[in-house]
C-alpha cells in the first residue's frame, strides 16, 4: 500500500514540479519595445545646437512627440514660469502650420531634460503612460513644485 501511495504522489508531484520549475526558469515577460522617434537636429534652433547632448536628445524627443511629453509634470520650478508641463519646457507653441516654437528653458535646465529623457528611456522599454507618470511623480516630486 505504501508504494502504491508513494507511484500516486509522484505520478502528480513530478509533473507539477516540471512546471514550477520551467515557469521560475523562463523570463518574466517584459513589454514590448518601441521605437523613440526624434525630431532632426537639423530643425531645431542654434541654441539646442550649442547645449550638450542630452539637451539635444530631449529636444528631439520632445519636438516629435509633443503629445506624449504634455502629458508629464515638470519639476523644476518651471510652473512660477507659466508653464503647465514639461513640453513647456522646450516649445513655446505650435503653429496652426504645424512650425514649432522653440523654448530656450531646457536647453539650460537639467531637471526638464532628465525628465523628458526618462520619459523617452521608459516609453521605448515599452511602459504605459501611467507608469510612466508614476516613475516621473517618485522620482522628481522632491526636487521642486509642480507643473
Amino acid at each position: 500500500m505504501k508504494n502504491l501511495l508513494w507511484k500516486i504522489l509522484a505520478a502528480f508531484t513530478v509533473p507539477i514540479l516540471a512546471v514550477v520549475i520551467v515557469a521560475l526558469a523562463v523570463p518574466k515577460a517584459t513589454p514590448p519595445a518601441r521605437a523613440i522617434e526624434l525630431a532632426p537636429m537639423s530643425m531645431m534652433p542654434d541654441f539646442v545646437h550649442a547645449a550638450h547632448a542630452d539637451a539635444q536628445h530631449a529636444y528631439q524627443f520632445a519636438a516629435a512627440n509633443p503629445e506624449l511629453v504634455e502629458q508629464f509634470p515638470c519639476y523644476c520650478g518651471c510652473v512660477l514660469m507659466g508653464h503647465t508641463s514639461n513640453l513647456d519646457c522646450y516649445l513655446q507653441d505650435i503653429q496652426t502650420d504645424g512650425t514649432l516654437l522653440f523654448d530656450a528653458h531646457a536647453s539650460g535646465c537639467g531637471i526638464c531634460v532628465e525628465i523628458t529623457n526618462d520619459v523617452a528611456r521608459l516609453w521605448g522599454d515599452g511602459a504605459e503612460i501611467d507608469v510612466i507618470h508614476d516613475y516621473i511623480v517618485a522620482t522628481y516630486s522632491s526636487r521642486g513644485p509642480s507643473t
